[in-house]
């Protein structure tokens, strides 16, 4: 079935939002401004950032079953009605000089704005691009990978030409605009579509079946559920505390100097965005399952050798392939959902996953935190996280084994029905 909407406008318009609301990776942008102009301390700024994560985290999960039932169109209206009024919230906290607003605003509404946006794009392109679900799902998330990336200098320019609150105030309004456009032109493809060219998943067509075509409710209780959640929690706290601690880690281990160190730290964001499209681009042909194996035999390594890596060059290669693995498990995570558990209610399932990032949010940074605080080193931590990944490994087995046996499952029905 043919439809007059081009899936490429609409990937176009899932990027349009995620570039939006990716700009929360900027927020350090402001810790520094706020702290001298109004005196509020690191940790009470730094929070806002931990609150719009964690918010992303709950309302992509309670709100999944929404964006199902409700459809791409009304969720992105959502999305955007709460992330710019989070923005505009958090511009009139700081004018107030009211901290509790800051974080009502930029963390709460604005998290929430976040976490319905993050899902919406993605269910909906994973639809749209049956044939080419990693590259599809990477495209709109390397946005949010990018967006960091966009928004720096442009909020850097706007705080020294209009002030912090008149900042939050334009922001509000121009991602309202962009996430608008992008939100009215998104939607669902009709039932049956198949882009030209692809093969349509029927009856003569096993291999382009879904494994199961679970809602969310089934699918959490599934053990692939629980092994999905687990490989991304611990991919996900190993990638955001090297993220929080990049800069002084390669001054203490390689001897980068301070300047150095930040200018590895804006290429790590690079790697980030690009990891995201190229990996998830990958897993369409060498299968989402072998991606995140290759994800962990590579990590186990890096991480087991940082500690010892005194060279600049050497370190921070490593570092950008770990980082560019960080981001691919991301992009790569719903087109594995819409694998083992159909698209049925895919957004549901994948913001119950996404609550991994919320979980890892808050244990990667801290965990890095407490021990260089105990060791005055970041070495115990990098085995802490090579150990990690060896658990990964071993997840990743299991869920091939799971996969396998629903795979002959569903192959001996398929002859039942048949000699039925």
């Amino acid at each position: 079935m043919q439809t007059k909407k081009n899936r490429w406008l609409i990937a176009l318009a899932g990027v349009g939002i995620h570039i939006s609301i990716g700009s929360v990776y900027a927020w350090s942008v402001f810790t520094t401004p706020l702290q001298e102009s109004i005196g509020w301390s690191l940790s009470q700024v730094s929070i806002t950032f931990s609150i719009a994560i964690l918010f992303l985290g709950l309302s992509a999960a309670f709100m999944g079953h929404f964006v199902e039932a409700k459809g791409p169109r009304k969720s992105g209206l959502v999305s955007t009605v709460f992330f710019a009024l989070g923005m505009i919230t958090a511009g009139f906290g700081i004018q107030l000089e009211m901290l509790w607003l800051l974080y009502v605003g930029y963390g709460v509404l604005g998290g929430i704005g976040l976490g319905i946006g993050y899902i919406t794009p993605v269910s909906t392109l994973v639809k749209w691009f049956p044939d080419r679900r990693g590259m599809a799902t990477g495209l709109a998330i390397m946005g949010f990978g990018f967006a960091a990336m966009i928004a720096s200098p442009v909020m850097r320019m706007l705080i020294e030409s209009v002030g912090i609150p008149n900042t939050f105030f334009t922001l509000g309004a121009i991602y309202f605009v962009i996430m608008l456009c992008a939100s009215l032109y998104l939607e669902k493809p009709p039932e049956g579509y198949h882009p030209k060219g692809a093969v349509a998943q029927d009856n003569e067509s096993p291999v382009a079946k879904d494994l199961a075509q679970l809602t969310a409710n089934e699918a959490v209780k599934t053990k692939r559920f629980y092994f999905l959640w687990l490989m991304l929690f611990i991919n996900v706290t190993c990638g955001i505390a090297i993220l929080a601690v990049a800069s002084p880690m390669g001054v203490e281990i390689a001897g980068l100097s301070a300047g150095a160190a930040a200018f590895m730290v804006g290429i790590m964001g690079v790697f980030n965005g690009a990891g995201r499209l190229v990996w998830a681009s990958i897993s369409d042909y060498i299968g989402r399952t072998n991606l995140y194996t290759l994800f962990f035999v590579l990590q186990i390594g890096i991480f087991a050798i940082l500690p010892f890596t005194t060279n600049e060059w050497v370190f921070q290669i490593l570092l950008f392939i770990m980082i560019s693995c960080y981001g691919g498990g991301f992009s790569a995570i719903p087109a594995y959902i819409g694998d083992i558990f159909g698209t049925k209610q895919l957004g549901a399932i994948h913001g119950y996953i996404l609550t991994a990032w919320a979980a890892a949010g808050l244990a990667g940074p801290f965990i890095v935190a407490r021990i260089y605080e105990a060791t005055q080193s970041y070495a115990l931590s990098l085995y802490i996280f090579a150990g990690l990944f060896v658990v990964a490994l071993v997840i990743s087995l299991l869920i091939r084994q799971d996969i396998k046996k629903l795979k002959r499952k569903n192959e001996l029905d398929s002859v039942s029905a048949f000699v039925k």
